[in-house]
Formats: structure tokens, sequence, C-alpha cells
């Protein structure tokens, strides 16, 4: 009885350690396809966030730094704790570096999934975003300076890839290839517009004048370009889905970090400067009078909300260079009130990311597997 009784319990251990090892692989495996199925819905539309932070540090360093205006509204932003901004910046390189390592990922796993968004007429824009973010945020970077070595060397990192899309991009254009301007133009593609204006600041911080130039030209002049076919309303213009119409705010974004470009290689924020900024305003007025064409992309958060902090910062970032060159109060008072607001929308955007944070992560607690169906579908927004 008793050899009986130890063979039970020999046999019934067994089946226990069996049970268990199928239950921690079926988890296993369960978990996996979880994070699997996410990867398959992450784009790089996601770097809006990391986008929205690194302009967000550079617009902090940009009122703090030491300047010729002694206006009071100016002394008021010098108040600002430097430990503040070392955090802000911290998390957005946080941001960046976390966004990247995701889209890595999805590159090794999603291949085909890449590949389809390097040839779809709005994804391949956002290719961009995390090259700017990068230059955006060396800029900002309070650990060296612009004409140091690390400077130089992370530069031509960022700026290397933007070139390589550019030649991708703007030679189909001018080829009338498979995806000639009219055709796929859209508001995203002036990503790819300020991407050169990025760079351009960055080399003429350091000093290189004809780099900076040089890619001014490329950036402006495919901005003409761009600016009267997205005005045409062309078919591709208006191929955009409704959830991503909060991206026309990337059309103040453009001149403003164009008519900042230009300060830095001119030395000076002067009449074109202005009028590159001003056309940033009359675009912004436009586009704010007009909530319903918003209404529809309001209804339910999502990533694309991300897109109305960026082009607000860098409006208020040409801003502060407009009122350190005019020294009045109008322009202090709009300088003020810019800063105000990209501040306000970034942080109302992220209360909204960690209030929704299950939906802004597709497939994240839920029970979805990964499907060959959801392998072949390309989300943009």
């Amino acid at each position: 009885m008793e050899m009986q009784s130890k063979e039970a319990e020999a046999r019934n251990a067994s089946t226990l350690c069996s049970t268990q090892k199928n239950c921690s692989s079926n988890l296993f495996v369960t978990h996996k396809n979880q994070f699997l199925s996410i990867l398959s819905r992450f784009h790089a539309g996601y770097f809006r966030i990391s986008l929205s932070l690194c302009s967000q540090a550079l617009l902090w360093k940009t009122l703090s730094e030491p300047s010729d205006d002694i206006h009071k509204f100016r002394s008021i932003f010098r108040m600002l704790p430097s430990t503040a901004f070392i955090l802000l910046w911290s998390l957005a390189l946080f941001s960046l570096i976390s966004l990247s390592f995701l889209y890595l990922l999805r590159l090794l796993f999603h291949f085909d999934m890449v590949k389809s968004e390097f040839l779809h007429h709005v994804g391949v824009n956002y290719l961009f975003a995390p090259w700017i973010s990068c230059l955006v945020l060396l800029q900002a970077t309070p650990f060296f300076k612009p004409k140091e070595i690390y400077f130089l060397v992370l530069w031509w990192i960022f700026v290397v890839p933007i070139v390589a899309l550019d030649i991708k991009i703007y030679g189909q254009w001018i080829t009338k290839g498979k995806r000639f301007l009219s055709g796929v133009a859209n508001p995203t593609s002036q990503l790819s517009v300020i991407g050169n204006l990025v760079g351009a600041r960055a080399a003429a911080e350091m000093g290189w004048n004809e780099c900076a130039l040089f890619l001014f030209a490329i950036g402006i002049s495919h901005y003409l370009v761009l600016f009267v076919t997205l005005y045409q309303r062309l078919p591709g213009s208006s191929s955009l889905p409704a959830m991503l119409r909060p991206v026309f705010f990337l059309f103040l974004a453009t001149p403003s970090m164009a008519s900042l470009a230009w300060d830095s290689i001119y030395g000076k924020f002067d009449s074109s400067s202005k009028m590159l900024f001003f056309l940033s305003l009359f675009l912004f007025f436009s586009l704010v009078s007009r909530p319903a064409l918003f209404k529809r992309s309001m209804r339910k958060f999502n990533v694309s909300w991300w897109a109305y902090s960026f082009p607000i910062t860098v409006m208020a970032m040409a801003s502060t260079k407009y009122a350190q060159e005019m020294k009045n109060t109008a322009s202090h008072i709009l300088m003020l009130l810019l800063s105000g607001l990209s501040v306000i929308v970034l942080l109302v955007l992220m209360i909204f990311t960690a209030f929704n944070s299950n939906s802004f992560l597709p497939g994240e607690g839920d029970g979805a597997v990964l499907c060959p169906n959801n392998i072949q579908r390309l989300s943009i927004v």
C-alpha cells in the first residue's frame, strides 16, 4: 500500500510539473504574441511625441539663454530653474531612445511592414521624424557646445539619413516616376523640408555656413513647390485620412523653422526671417479659425493629437527671436502667449496620454494574438 501511495504521489507530482511547464510556456507565448502585436501596430508616427518633447526642450533653452534683450518679460523666463530644463531634456532623450528601440524591434520582427511604411505616401514622411528629433535635441543639449567634436560627429550621423531620404523622395518628384508630387503631396510632406531646415540651423551654429546654405537651399526650394501644390488641393493633398488632420499644423512649423534657420545663417532676424514668421502666424490664425476641420479627429484620443505640439513650439521659438530683435512690449507679449500656449498644449497631451495609455499603445492589455492580417496592416494614425 505504501509503495502504491508513493507511486501515485510521484505521478501526481510529475503531472503537476508538466502542467506548470505547459502553463509557463503558454504564458510566454501569449506575452510574446501580445508584444509582437504591439510592434505590428507601432509606426513612425509615434515619433511625434519625441518631436514635441525635444522641441520643447530647445524652446526652454532658447528662453533661458543670456542675450542682450533686457525686457522685463524676458527676465521672467530666466528665472526658470536649470534643474527643470535638465529634467525636460532627459525626458525628451528617454522618449527618443525608447521610441527608436521599439522601431528597431519593429524593423527586426516586421520588416515587411516597415517596407510598406517606406513605400506609403504618408508613412515615408514620418521616417524623417526621428532624425529631426535627434537634431533638435542635439541643439538643446546642455552638456557640450556646437563647435565641439561631439556635436560635429553627431550632426553628421543625423544629417546623412535626411539627405538620403531627400534623394529618394525629391528624386521621385523630379523624374515623375510612380510618385510624382501632384499625386502624393500632403501636409506630412513638409517633414522632409523641416528636416533640411533643422539640419541647416545646426550647421550654422557650428559655423559651417556653406553646409547650412546647402541644406537651406534644398529645403526652401522644395518648400515653395510643395506649398503651391498643397494650396492647389490636388489629389494627393486631399487623400489624407480625417484622423490625420492635426498634421495640418505642420503648415506653421515649416516657415517658422525656416525663419530660425535663416536667422542662424545670416546672424540676424532680418526681414526675410520676419516674413517667414509672419506667414506662420497667418497660417496659425487660418487654422484655429476653422475648428470644424479637426472635429472628426478630436472625437477620440490618438497619437495624431501630438501633431499639434511641435509646430506651435517651433512658432514660439521663432517668436523669441522676433522679440529679441524688436525689443518692444508687443513682440514680448506675443512671445509670452505663444510660449505659454506651447507649454499648455504639451501638458494637456501628456495628461491625455497618461489617462489613455491602454488605447494609446495598441494591443496592450487585450488578449489579441498575432495573426497574418495584423502583419500586413499598415497604420499611419
